[in-house]
């Protein structure tokens, strides 16, 4: 088909990165749907690792034009930051041509980044985990209709109205919450300084993309965390403020729903980041080790990840959710030398057991675990499916198996070349 969708299938950092921009070596349009910048894709290129936060990951391909849809939340100071350091590494960005921004796009202002930091401060042991970057509040402030997108920044009189009326609203119980009152001046001045740099870049993004569908262009769509961050589908409340699934690749772009090839990318454990269920989570030095073996700390904010067996119930619901029609296994040369399990079901604590992902009472559910045998041989030279370790291959099967989903794709270690096809 001649788009695309990439979706991590858990909670984030599955190594969408690494698939994005293999594929997208094939595509002419490289599109984020959703997210803002507490998102992180990792790439290793041969001029070491560039890690991208609001920019698609086609943009290292000089072929391909990378556009920030509608549904993301854009913090223009951050963005313009961003742009500056790629430029730095010798990767040529030309607004208007390989990077369009839309200009229905909302932004992430410095009040957002203060609410959400008081917020979470203020749910104690009941926090989620937010990275504090202002994304939820931006979104709230979008289905509140008081949000500004990127098209105000270029449109002096606008701005300053909207962002007037924001303040009038927020400043009225930000001075009794404690939080510093929104500067109306000052605020207007730092995003119209950031709206003339990027000026060249904000376009009707929705346009652009539905004239490359109807001339046939490839088109890969770029989401943002995992299916089970979404909103509205996932570990609710432990969730991030969009549509992390599929739901959102329309929606968050301007495209009409139509039909897409679906590529999941799971990790060949589990990993989650911040709070929430997390029903196979090693909580013991295996977990640890395993953690060291994987890096697994946020290319965004450094935090160590939790990690866990392999879910294949969580990863099965996740599958029928976003219509995934095939899964990339990511990090399977870190299990070298680990022990081998995978989740098939869960025991509630009813006594019930259940093949499906509740709802409710994740965080109270027991996973039922089988053993595998592991292996012991270094993977990253290996190029074909046939090449790997038998043990390895049967846990692949295995994956298979008991998640209903083909793996077509298999990764085995962070540079772009080191990959099996099936």
């Amino acid at each position: 088909m001649a788009t695309t969708c990439v979706v991590g299938i858990l909670w984030g950092d599955e190594g969408k990165g690494k698939v994005i921009d293999y594929l997208a070596a094939d595509t002419d349009f490289v599109v984020r749907f959703g997210g803002g910048h507490n998102a992180g894709h990792t790439l290793v290129l041969p001029s070491g690792k560039l890690v991208l936060h609001l920019i698609p990951s086609g943009i290292v391909h000089p072929h391909t034009v990378n556009v920030v849809g509608n549904g993301v939340v854009v913090d223009p100071v951050h963005l313009c930051s961003e742009i500056d350091k790629v430029r730095q590494r010798g990767i040529d960005i030309v607004l208007g041509k390989n990077l369009l921004l839309s200009e229905r796009a909302h932004v992430i202002l410095e009040a957002h980044r203060r609410q959400d930091q008081w917020a979470e401060g203020l749910r104690g042991s009941g926090k989620i985990g937010t990275t504090g970057r202002g994304i939820g509040p931006a979104y709230a402030d979008r289905c509140a209709r008081i949000g500004l997108r990127l098209g105000d920044l270029l449109r002096p009189e606008r701005l300053r109205a909207a962002m007037q009326g924001l303040a009038l609203q927020k400043n009225a119980w930000f001075a009794p919450s404690g939080l510093a009152p929104i500067d109306v001046e000052a605020a207007v001045r730092e995003l119209a300084a950031a709206g003339d740099r990027l000026r060249a870049g904000i376009v009707d993004a929705g346009a652009v993309l539905r004239a490359a569908q109807k001339a046939g262009k490839r088109i890969l769509l770029e989401g943002a965390q995992g299916c089970l961050l979404d909103v509205e589908h996932g570990t609710y409340p432990f969730v991030t403020s969009s549509h992390a699934s599929t739901g959102g690749a329309f929606s968050g772009t301007g495209l009409p729903p139509h039909g897409m090839r679906v590529v999941g990318i799971a990790k060949a454990y589990a990993t989650r980041v911040g709070e929430g269920p997390f029903p196979t989570e090693l909580k013991d030095e295996l977990g640890d080790k395993l953690r060291i073996a994987g890096n697994e700390f946020g290319s965004t904010t450094g935090r160590p990840r939790r990690c866990g067996w392999f879910d294949t119930v969580a990863v099965r619901y996740s599958a029928a959710l976003a219509g995934v029609d095939e899964l990339v296994l990511t990090n399977l040369d870190v299990l070298r030398g680990f022990p081998l399990r995978l989740c098939t079901g869960y025991l509630l604590p009813d006594g019930t057991r259940t093949a499906d992902l509740p709802a409710f009472d994740l965080d109270v559910a027991r996973p039922e675990l089988i053993d595998l045998p592991g292996f012991s041989e270094d993977l990253r030279a290996v190029r074909s499916f046939d090449a790997l370790p038998a043990n390895a291959q049967a846990y692949v099967q295995a994956i298979e198996q008991h998640t209903g989903v083909p793996i077509r794709t298999i990764s085995v270690g962070p540079e772009r070349h080191q990959v099996i096809l099936r």
